[in-house]
């Protein structure tokens, strides 16, 4: 016969036929291994973007304490912004949280935790969706900015920045207490620190209660870490956090 036969003699297929499909599947390969590539290069960038944002933008802490009740309940979430005070100053009331000025907190036991829980949060740290050190730092309520002077308490149980007394919403009180503070002060705030105080006036471990040790109660700027801005969980205590510059419109009035 004339050309002779284009079917495989074992297959009985054609051998063009064969050649297509082996060139098929090598573009199947081909384009697995692309798509394997791009996804892994979404997650490396999206890792890297998310480290840079938590080490210079934003990073979350988990609340370890009652202190800021009600504004901050245990194990409440909190996104922080960490330009402030970097680069843009802290007002009168925010929420910071920041490293201990030494001796605030108590000794630090390690946890002991099993190697895959322990990887993984540390890998949810590199992006900032964990705080493994939320233990190391503390959270209070900025009263006392650089230059101020803080005393407590007026005929009324009210504490005064400036000689301006605050009216304070946010502080929780015990049944029938109007006196914000159980213990009487009178500071004025050195340059480059803060007077710092708990929302949950006499179940707070704040300034107050550390004029003993360095620092003598005042908090560096440098050890503030951020701004909280935000409860980002549990979903049903997602708030914007208040510095209630009502509260504080009369020291700022006063400063100018």
């Amino acid at each position: 016969m004339v050309g002779g036969s284009d079917r495989d003699p074992d297959t009985g297929g054609s051998a063009d036929g064969g050649r297509r499909s082996l060139r098929q599947a090598e573009r199947r390969r081909k384009s697995a291994a692309l798509f394997l590539r791009d996804v892994l290069v979404i997650l490396v960038v999206a890792v890297l973007v998310s480290f840079l944002i938590k080490t210079f933008l934003i990073r979350s802490f988990y609340i370890p304490s009652a202190s800021m009740e009600d504004t901050l309940e245990i194990n409440d979430r909190i996104i922080v912004n960490q330009l402030e005070p970097s680069i843009f100053p802290l007002a009168h009331g925010d929420v910071v949280v920041f490293r201990d000025p030494g001796g605030w907190l108590p000794p630090q036991t390690e946890v002991q935790q099993p190697p895959l829980i322990a990887a993984l949060e540390w890998l949810l740290s590199i992006v900032g969706l964990a705080a493994p050190d939320s233990n190391d730092h503390l959270i209070k309520r900025a009263i006392g900015l650089p230059g101020d002077q803080v005393v407590c308490c007026n005929a009324l149980g009210q504490m005064s920045v400036n000689g301006v007394p605050l009216d304070e919403p946010y502080v929780k009180l015990p049944s029938g207490v109007s006196k914000v503070s159980e213990l009487d002060f009178d500071v004025t705030v050195p340059d480059g620190y803060l007077w710092v105080m708990g929302d949950n006036r006499y179940n707070s471990r704040d300034s107050r209660y550390n004029t003993d040790k360095p620092g003598d109660g005042f908090v560096p700027l440098a050890n503030v870490v951020g701004r909280a801005f935000v409860i980002s969980w549990p979903l049903d205590r997602w708030v914007w956090l208040d510095n209630y510059p009502d509260t504080f419109r009369g020291v700022e009035e006063a400063d100018g």
